[in-house]
Parts: structure tokens; sequence; C-alpha cells
């Protein structure tokens, strides 16, 4: 009987201690950090590369590559990506995660970055480094030619996470 007892306690317990919560917090999209503006292309839809946070700066940033750029990141040491290959760089500022005690979460765009990796009619590689800042994003940088930019060296320098 006590056993008998102490079930139904436990159980009226467990079904009524989970019915009527009224801290749930439904889930909603961070629209502060989407892009929008003149890009090119959406990298947020590309794979993931690396990712960064800079505290002094209260930024994050994640590089992204086309299907053909993260491949190559993840299996090769070398920076001398393939042709059609396209690197970017998102940067964001931070802010506080109302849902998550001391963590941060992506704030506004800041910058983005791309890298594309062409050929030349000579047959030498070519590259484009286009930057984009703003609200909505706008070109504010653009360089062509059969060398990167130092920023564009820098992007292309980045070595993949190693991930699972």
């Amino acid at each position: 009987m006590k056993n008998t007892y102490l079930l139904g306690v436990v159980l009226l317990v467990s079904i009524f201690g989970c019915s009527g919560d009224e801290t749930r917090i439904s889930a909603t999209m961070n629209e502060l950090a989407t892009l929008v503006g003149e890009l090119p292309t959406n990298p947020l839809q590309w794979k993931v590369i690396t990712s960064a946070v800079i505290p002094g700066d209260s930024t994050m940033s994640t590089f992204y590559g086309n299907d053909l750029a993260a491949r190559y990141a993840r299996t090769n040491l070398k920076h001398d990506y393939p042709s059609g290959a396209v690197l970017s760089l998102v940067t964001w500022s931070q802010r506080e995660d109302g849902r998550w005690f001391g963590a941060k979460i992506p704030d506004q765009v800041k910058s983005v970055e791309f890298v594309f990796v062409g050929v030349a009619g000579d047959g030498r590689p070519s590259y484009s480094y286009q930057k984009y800042e703003g609200t909505p994003l706008k070109r504010v940088s653009a360089q062509e030619g059969p060398t990167l930019s130092a920023r564009g060296a820098y992007l292309v320098s980045q070595r993949a996470a190693v991930m699972p």
C-alpha cells in the first residue's frame, strides 16, 4: 500500500509539475544578423571553414567557402585555391544573449569580404577581392589581378578548423 501511494504521488507531481510552463521562450530568427544588401552571393548558405571571436573589438567572424573552397581547405595545407573557389569572411558586432547568461550572439553585420579565384587568359591564377560594409551592405572596395592584396592574402591563408 505504501508503494502504491508513493507511486501515485510521484506520478501526480510529474504530471502537474510539467504543465502550465509559462516561462517558455519562443524561438525567433536573429534578424539583426542577416545579410541585406548588394552582395554577389549569400555566403551564409556555404560551408563554414573556421570562425573567430575578437573580444577586444567585440566582434565575431565566420569564414565560409563554397563547396569547392571548403573541400580544398579541409584537405590541403597549401593556400593555392583552385579556379572557381570563392571564400567569404562575415564579421558581426556582438551582443549579449538574453537567453543564455554570459553568452554572446551576432548583432549587426560589420563587413562581408569575398575572394574569388579564377584563371587569367595566360593560364595563371587571377583573384578578385571585394569588401562590403554599411546598412544595407554596399561594396566599398574591390581589387582584381594576378596577385592578392594584403587583405585577400590574409583571408586565403586562414586554416580550416578541425571538425569531427
